[in-house]
């Protein structure tokens, strides 16, 4: 066991800094014996950890590894099982009851013994023995006293202080006059004390000697004393004399105190004055201008502007405590809420009627433009297109320019009226949302004839009556709203109604007669498509940006969305309008509710947007489905721009919203190209040649390659172009598989070359393994063919030569095979005379008319396949001369032509045809 304990403590407790006290060898109760140790350790560092180790022999090997260790702080009783009778079994019971077999009984009860002592000593924690004889369990030492455990060798060592070199060395000297000591402590002790005593003597004398200059000590200090109290008697004298001029000293102090608080007042007073003086009081000039100032020149405005900013400062100033109670105070904050609500009232109402002016003025300016196309057509059906010369949008400059001025005065309205604030918002969205649908659509109605050259006849614009009429009812009916901000606008939104339905029907005219084949298009009209679709998203970014600018400037709106974590309050009403929001006590909208707010009102200004674009898109795609190309080229770059510029404007997420129906589209051109590859019909009395969707390949493939150079897309290229090769190979391998007129090997071998001669030609990155393989397929398909063809002109050598390398391989020796009757020499010498120079000849002159009506004019690869089969044709010739070499030696039996004749074969007839 001792030899079992020194290997624990090396191997498994030594490296982990513990010190192993007691060992007990164990197994499982009521299971099979399998033995173990359970093991008492205590860490050698503080504050010292005591724990209870199990450690098991490994099945592996001669060595011991620690299974599992409990803390004895969880152990809460140990049962011995018996006291008296020696019994080998006891239990400990630390998270549930470990029942255990002792080796001996001796084994165990040291082993509880070293438990109950290592608890007395590191835990005092309140352990159950039960079963255990207490001459095991030994009584508590005093905690004071040193203990030791179960052979622990540790000791509380007192502390004591080192001598230093002067002690060293007088002790050394009372040592060397005792030198007794060493063996006579008594008598050592017995002089150490005489002469303590003698040193106290000396003592009492030297203090009994100092006694006379003791005396004369205290003679000095009783003359000191007496010295003070003539001190004493001066100081009160002069207290007495200088109490009358304390007393006077306090009544000026006192004098001083008064005035200077009377000071403190005046000056504080005369502060409050200055404060409310400067604060409160707006002059004469600003007042006028708030009440009688004119909105509509430069003067005028900058005039009020300046009112209402000193307005405004005196609303807002900071009022010190009492400052309300005051009459003044009163009277001036009631003044400045009257002046406020009424250049509010005076303000709202002028800032409508400019609305109002303005959309009249720009709404004379469409129905001008109609109005002159109409007059200067003399035919009935003329149309739009004879006439608009530019695709171009309107420009709102001259407005914004206009309304600008009153930015700040729309800044002032916002933060001391929000009610009319509002509601001059919600008119400016539904004049300016009107004239922009109208805008809008006649200019993708331009767009959209510009793109067919067709526009529905008998289709005339309003004439100068229905102008001057229409004109007059729209302005009358702004004008009667103008007196109310949230006046009606039925009138408008009739003509309104009236005006996008006709459009509408117009829209669908134009999609009907734009149906129009993708083959009738030349590069031409592509390119007349790509300029026209880039100057309708150039139009359309500019006059978005331009607005969301403006509106950004003139109703003081950031221009960002929400930032993450915000809520977006702000949700547009059923009629269009906005929605009541939140707002600060101050009668302000919230941040968050403010950085969403222009996104709505572009939202309700550029409505048509989406749709017009989406109908635009839809006319190009049923105009030729290869126009998706082009779209989603420019529309993936106008959304890249609009996203470096603002990513969460408007401009950016409907250009973003289109671009997933641009997308759509593509894929769906993509899925039809694919589909009609798996449709394609070939016809039976015919040779195939290259197959329609391999030309269709090259052309989509070389258009997309001039679309796409330098675009931001060219993934959804690349994608794209991984279907339509994968496509066009599996039905490549399908139509030559199922001709009938023309070898399947010609197929393969002609489509592919093509396919190769496009993909080097093109250089597509993303196709190059597909190159790769169609390289591949052509080579092994064009001496696929050749072979195939070959064996036709020396068809019954082929085969006598055939007989003999099965001979060889047999395992017949090749100088052996002439002994076969079947390939005596005779028989060799009767197949050669078959082919003489003349019929070889005449055999190669018909392969190559037979080849010649399998390979199309259009692949040009009759040379190509006609000098591989001459190649083929020597390689073989070299192989039976060297089979008839090795296998009739000696014979003499040789071909009735030589290279030389077979080359001049091959020359000849492809010089003759």
């Amino acid at each position: 066991m001792t030899a079992i304990k020194h290997a624990l403590q090396r191997d498994i407790f030594t490296p982990n800094d513990e010190r192993l006290l007691s060992i007990v060898n164990v197994w499982k109760a009521g299971k099979k014996k399998r033995n173990c140790f359970l093991c008492a350790t205590v860490t050698t560092e503080r504050p010292v950890q005591v724990n209870v180790v199990k450690v098991k022999k490994s099945d592996k090997g001669d060595f011991y590894k620690r299974q599992i260790a409990w803390a004895l702080r969880d152990l809460t009783g140990v049962d011995a099982k018996d006291a008296i009778k020696e019994n080998p079994e006891f239990d400990l019971h630390f998270d549930k009851v470990y029942k255990w077999v002792a080796s001996s009984t001796v084994e165990k009860n040291t082993f509880i013994s070293c438990i109950w002592k290592l608890n007395q000593r590191y835990l005092r924690k309140k352990i159950e023995f039960t079963n255990v004889s207490s001459q095991l369990l030994e009584e508590s030492v005093p905690s004071g006293e040193n203990q030791s455990v179960a052979g622990g060798d540790e000791e509380v060592v007192d502390e004591y202080q080192e001598l230093n070199a002067r002690e060293e060395q007088d002790i050394e000297i009372m040592m060397e006059g005792c030198e007794y000591a060493i063996s006579n402590a008594e008598a050592f002790a017995e002089k150490l004390s005489r002469e303590l005593q003698v040193l106290d003597g000396a003592n009492i004398q030297s203090i009994m000697a100092s006694e006379k200059q003791v005396n004369i000590l205290m003679q000095l200090l009783d003359e000191a004393l007496k010295e003070v109290d003539q001190i004493e008697l001066k100081l009160s004298s002069y207290e007495e004399m200088l109490q009358s001029v304390k007393e006077q000293m306090d009544q000026i102090s006192e004098s001083n105190h008064l005035i200077q608080l009377s000071n403190t007042n005046n000056s504080r007073l005369l502060s409050e004055i200055e404060f409310l003086v400067n604060h409160m009081d707006l002059s004469k000039g600003h007042i006028k201008a708030l009440q009688d100032g004119d909105l509509s020149s430069s003067r005028g405005i900058e005039a009020c502007t300046n009112a209402s900013e000193a307005l405004l400062q005196c609303m807002n100033v900071a009022l010190r405590p009492g400052h309300d109670m005051l009459q003044c105070v009163k009277q001036q904050q009631q003044l400045f809420t009257d002046l406020c609500e009424q250049f509010a009232r005076r303000l709202a109402s002028h800032l409508n009627n400019v609305f109002v002016q303005q959309f009249t003025q720009a709404l004379l300016q469409i129905y001008n433009r109609s109005y002159r196309v109409s007059v200067s057509g003399h035919d009935q059906s003329s149309t739009l297109a004879q006439h608009s010369v530019e695709l171009t949008l309107p420009n709102h400059h001259p407005f914004h320019r206009d309304l600008l001025r009153y930015a700040k005065l729309m800044e002032w309205l916002k933060n001391t009226d929000y009610i009319k604030y509002d509601g001059l918002t919600k008119n400016y969205m539904d004049y300016l949302a009107r004239l922009y649908e109208r805008e809008i659509k006649d200019f993708f109605e331009v767009a959209k004839i510009k793109m067919t050259g067709i526009a529905k006849e008998g289709k005339k614009f309003a004439t100068l009556p229905r102008k001057e009429s229409a004109v007059k009812q729209e302005t009358e009916s702004l004008h009667g709203s103008s007196g109310k901000l949230t006046g009606s606008t039925s009138s408008l939104n009739k003509l309104s109604v009236q005006s996008s339905g006709s459009r509408r029907s117009q829209s669908s005219s134009l999609l009907d007669m734009g149906n129009m084949s993708a083959s009738d298009l030349d590069v031409a009209d592509r390119t007349k498509f790509d300029k026209i679709f880039e100057q309708v998203l150039s139009e359309l970014e500019p006059l978005c940006l331009a607005e969301q600018d403006f509106i950004s400037k003139f109703f003081k709106l950031p221009q960002h969305q929400n930032l993450p974590g915000t809520t977006t309050v702000d949700t547009l009403e059923m009629d269009g309008g906005i929605s009541s929001r939140p707002h600060t006590p101050g009668g302000q909208l919230s941040i968050s509710s403010e950085k969403d707010m222009i996104r709505q009102m572009m939202t309700k200004l550029f409505r048509c947007i989406d749709a017009e674009l989406n109908n635009l898109i839809a006319l190009g795609d049923k105009i030729d489905s290869f126009n998706s190309l082009y779209m989603l080229v420019k529309m993936s770059h106008h959304v890249l721009t609009a996203e470096n510029a603002d990513p969460a404007s408007f401009l950016s997420t409907t250009l973003g919203n289109v671009l997933v129906t641009v997308k759509r589209n593509f894929d769906t051109c993509i899925r039809n190209q694919i589909k009609q590859m798996e449709e394609v019909k070939i016809s039976k009395k015919s040779k195939v040649g290259i197959l329609p969707f391999v030309s269709g390949f090259e052309e989509f493939a070389e258009l997309a390659e001039s679309i796409f150079r330098n675009a931001e897309r060219r993934g959804d290229l690349d994608k794209a172009y991984t279907k339509l090769i994968k496509a066009v190979f599996i039905n490549v391998e399908k139509v030559a598989s199922e001709s009938q007129k023309t070898p399947r090997d010609v197929v393969m071998m002609e489509n592919f070359h093509h396919i190769f001669a496009t993909l080097s030609r093109l250089k597509i990155s993303c196709l190059e393994n597909e190159k790769r393989d169609a390289k591949q397929k052509y080579g092994d398909h064009l001496q696929s063919y050749v072979i195939n063809s070959l064996g036709q002109p020396l068809e019954k050598l082929n085969h006598f030569f055939e007989g003999v390398e099965i001979r060889v391989a047999q395992g017949i020796r090749e100088d052996e095979v002439s002994y076969q009757l079947a390939f005596n020499k005779q028989e060799l010498r009767k197949v050669i005379k078959e082919y003489p120079g003349k019929e070889v000849k005449k055999g190669l002159d018909n392969l190559y008319k037979k080849v010649d009506k399998h390979l199309c004019e259009e692949e040009n690869l009759l040379q190509v396949v006609w000098h591989s089969m001459q190649d083929e044709f020597i390689r073989q010739y070299k192989h039976f001369e060297g089979l008839i070499a090795r296998c009739y030696p000696g014979s003499g039996v040789t071909m009735e032509f030589t290279i030389q004749d077979i080359l001049e074969y091959f020359s000849s007839i492809a010089q003759s045809h």
